[in-house]
């Protein structure tokens, strides 16, 4: 049974991979998973669209492995860190926690010191865990030398070792130090990064004291290491990330049409929260709020309302995200509820959408491996105006997180540049979210101004080479 539902699963990462990448892609239909019952939904084939939790695991933890045994030594080495400390206690994990652990590890244990050793080239990096557990062999797990004579539940042997505790840990930790006497010992310290800042100031107080000289002259902020290593996608991921963004559009698709939404009847709200269960339903996630936005002839926000009810003639816009395997998708389309008599999208509107996707076109074409992204921001921007488009850039790192880490390419109140996460590099093998905006005049609306904001994920593979992950929308969604 389980060998079925690998093989199925795989066959639907396949299927997807082969449909057109652009707006008029149809969804994907694949074999149910074994037991799953159908959704009647385009959004997905089967209420298990990413197949069995048990499959999405095994695929979890290869990735892990990949990118400890590939990217890790890597970076160590382009940052001249020969030891990397990273402790964390229970519920208030480290950011870098997402890309180190298992998928079936949900919170460090107590505490959890993880130790990276670069032995060089021949022997590799050495990975150490004082405290929790292996995460599936690809730690060391050092446990206390206290006996524990209370047998563990259901085990014959009447002694086991305790788990390491409290002040005890930093010996621990200091006797590792000293045994490999590291020329740099890097911490998740940053006044710029959240994601390299995981190092809170009573674990840091504790280590300092235990380790003392010479050892603490020798720490160095581990800064772009934890930042890079959390942005870092494998070749392998990619393929759930497509179809991962495949049933986002389809969600979408299915929220912007008839079978959602009612002319004169169906509110904002109705959609967001409809989007909301589908998500549910289908056994994903979602790290934040969609939301549904109307634009409306003759109609300023105000006058349209928080929750206003969707009226033909709207522009409609969303923002979605889902969340499965670990990864995370970021969406922004656009939709348009035709008046009576109407059979297409106004001209105008249609230029507004243009003018976003061409902003898109300058984007992709500036985002390259090495380049800061206060350099892309400003090459994209010059371009932008000089085309004569009104539009403003904010596009973002995405991955294990939703903002992730990684070089911002502007937010939308710092066109200038954003001093630190701007000035970050971008790297082979990371993807992003490319947002943006364009603000057009629409003749047919008396030359009032409507804002195309648009979002896709993009994959930057490991040569550097830039594609969309699924596609990118180039027409509207119609509500008749």
């Amino acid at each position: 049974m389980m060998v079925r539902a690998r093989c199925r699963l795989t066959l639907a990462f396949l299927s997807a991979w082969l449909l057109p990448t652009h707006a008029s892609a149809q969804p994907v239909t694949s074999p149910a998973t074994p037991g799953a019952r159908h959704s009647g939904s385009t959004a997905a084939d089967t209420l298990r669209p990413f197949g069995l939790l048990r499959d999405q695991a095994a695929q979890q933890q290869r990735w892990l492995e990949l990118r400890l045994e590939r990217t890790l030594p890597a970076l160590m080495r382009r940052e001249g860190v020969d030891l990397w400390v990273v402790p964390m206690r229970e519920y208030n994990e480290d950011p870098l926690f997402k890309a180190i652990t298992s998928p079936t590890t949900f919170a460090a244990r107590r505490r959890t010191i993880y130790v990276f050793f670069d032995r060089g080239p021949e022997k590799g990096v050495e990975r150490i865990a004082l405290g929790g557990t292996s995460q599936g062999n690809v730690f060391k797990a050092v446990r206390s030398m206290k006996p524990v004579p209370a047998p563990a539940a259901g085990s014959r042997s009447t002694d086991r070792q305790a788990e390491l505790w409290g002040d005890e840990q930093w010996q621990v930790l200091k006797q590792v130090i000293e045994e490999r006497q590291p020329k740099k010992i890097a911490l998740n310290t940053s006044r710029t990064f959240a994601f390299a800042d995981g190092l809170s100031s009573g674990e840091k107080e504790g280590m300092l004291e235990a380790l003392g000289a010479p050892w603490t002259s020798r720490i160095v902020p581990a800064e772009a290491l934890a930042v890079d290593l959390i942005a870092a996608r494998q070749p392998e991921e990619e393929a759930a990330f497509r179809e991962l963004n495949r049933v986002a559009w389809e969600i979408i698709r299915e929220a912007f049409s008839n079978k959602v939404i009612t002319p004169g009847v169906t509110k904002a709200d109705d959609v967001l929260w409809w989007m909301r269960q589908r998500v549910n339903d289908l056994g994903l996630g979602t790290w934040f709020q969609p939301s549904v936005e109307v634009q409306r002839q003759f109609g300023s926000p105000e006058l349209v309302g928080v929750n206003p009810t969707i009226l033909r003639g709207d522009v409609l816009h969303c923002d979605f995200g889902i969340t499965a395997m670990g990864l995370n998708t970021d969406t922004q389309h656009n939709g348009y509820v035709l008046r009576e008599g109407e059979t297409d999208v106004p001209a105008g509107l249609k230029k507004a959408l243009a003018n976003s996707n061409r902003l898109q076109d300058i984007t992709l074409e500036e985002l390259k491996p090495g380049r800061t992204g206060n350099e892309v921001l400003k090459a994209v921007l010059t371009r932008m105006r000089a085309e004569k488009i009104d539009g403003t850039e904010y596009s973002h790192p995405i991955g294990l997180h939703g903002h992730g880490a990684g070089a911002l390419i502007g937010l939308w109140d710092y066109q200038d540049g954003v001093p630190g996460r701007g000035d970050h590099k971008i790297i082979p093998g990371m993807w992003y979210s490319i947002e943006l905006q364009a603000t057009t005049a629409v003749p047919e609306w008396n030359n009032q101004l409507v804002r195309s904001a648009q979002e896709e994920d993009v994959i930057i593979d490991a040569t550097g080479k830039v594609r969309w992950a699924y596609g990118r929308q180039t027409t509207f969604h119609l509500v008749r």
